[in-house]
């Protein structure tokens, strides 16, 4: 069998490890904005600005990465993600500052998100190449239990600062991480055809249709589980995201060869069928356990959808344009936030909460529609 855990995979699972803590510390940070005065529309807006501003640096990120390499993207991301935490101790009310460093804070998770995913593909083996993703995807959704859980104790503890204060060291650590890594060589070829040529690639069109619906989905439990949990009980985010993490983990460490042997697809409809089980979950309101059991059914559900969408975005995209092809399916996420943040946001303050997870369930559903009606069996890119 193939090495998997090699050097290389086990620094940038680290390095995604420390990162990511860094950002689901900072999941609390509506929570601190609801304090200062913005309202749910108001953080909706902010999350979208954010994300527009992810959006606006993939085109040359992802053509930077296909040339230049990856390497370059990880440690200028690093910087910027250990900056813009840092600077939110400045923020003491809801203005031009905020939106600002949400926008150097977006573009430094951009960079991030889409050059650590490129690097773990260029490193995995072929023959496990959905497992060696799912796998190197649990550095990033074990601090989704810790963070959630830390984040509550520090804020009924000591306040927002000290939050910051530690989502600013996780992103140093994270920094630090990327800093023996080195760029695989690829194979010469004709050069990269840029960002544009994958986002019209005919075999990656279904599965952007899908990403994005998914993608725009998971705007209403991330952007506003916490304003969610204040509203209905004592605030506390820890029971659905430590519930969360802890079942995309179970699933991707035991179960993580399953979409190799039995095919992405058999595995990928159930596992939505999970994660839109647990939103409608929280339909059940203030019941005893209903945030635990909604965290670990949508935690199955992106426990097995991300990798295996991202798995059969690497397998279809040309090899020199994987950064490419790699930016635009990471960017998807970042939109989703652009549509979903307002909009689920304006939902919830007009028709409640309630209204806006059945909405969120169905856009998940109609991305899994499209990806069946869209999809062409056999159908790959040119290599």
């Amino acid at each position: 069998m193939d090495k998997l855990f090699t050097r290389p995979f086990v620094l940038a699972s680290a390095a995604h490890f420390l990162h990511a803590l860094s950002y689901y510390f900072l999941l609390a940070l509506p929570g601190y904005l609801k304090q200062v005065g913005a309202t749910e529309v108001g953080i909706g807006l902010l999350v979208g600005t954010a994300s527009a501003a992810a959006i606006g640096i993939r085109p040359p990120l992802g053509r930077f990465m296909d040339t230049r390499g990856r390497r370059a993207v990880l440690l200028a991301g690093g910087a910027l993600a250990t900056l813009a935490s840092a600077s939110y101790f400045l923020v003491s009310g809801f203005g031009p500052l905020i939106f600002a460093l949400r926008v150097v804070h977006g573009s430094a998770e951009a960079m991030l998100f889409a050059a650590l995913f490129a690097f773990a593909s260029d490193i995995v083996p072929e023959s496990r190449r959905i497992e060696g993703i799912a796998l190197f995807g649990v550095s990033g959704l074990i601090p989704m239990a810790i963070g959630a859980a830390l984040s509550d104790v520090i804020i009924q503890r000591g306040g927002y600062k000290p939050l910051f204060a530690v989502a600013t060291a996780a992103a140093l650590l994270g920094a630090l991480a990327t800093l023996p890594l080195r760029d695989v060589p690829h194979q010469p070829g004709e050069p990269p055809r840029g960002v544009w040529a994958s986002v019209t690639e005919r075999a990656l069109v279904p599965l952007w249709v899908c990403g994005l619906a998914f993608a725009t989905s998971l705007a209403a439990p991330f952007a506003f589980m916490k304003t969610y949990a204040s509203t209905h009980g004592n605030g506390d985010v820890a029971p659905y995201f430590s519930a969360y993490g802890v079942a995309a983990t179970l699933v991707r460490v035991f179960f993580g060869r399953a979409p190799d042997r039995l095919g992405p697809k058999p595995v990928l409809y159930p596992s939505m069928v999970a994660y839109v089980a647990g939103l409608f979950t929280l339909l059940l309101g203030e019941r005893p356990h209903v945030m635990e059991i909604s965290g670990f059914l949508c935690g199955i559900g992106h426990g097995f959808v991300f990798p295996i969408l991202l798995g059969m975005v690497v397998t279809r995209a040309n090899e020199r344009e994987r950064g490419a092809a790699l930016s635009v399916f990471t960017a998807l996420f970042d939109l989703g936030n652009v549509i979903g943040g307002p909009l689920l946001g304006l939902v919830a303050r007009r028709a409640g909460y309630g209204v806006m997870f059945a909405s969120s369930a169905a856009l998940a559903i109609s991305g899994l529609v499209a990806l069946t009606a869209l999809d062409r069996p056999g159908e790959v890119t040119r290599r």
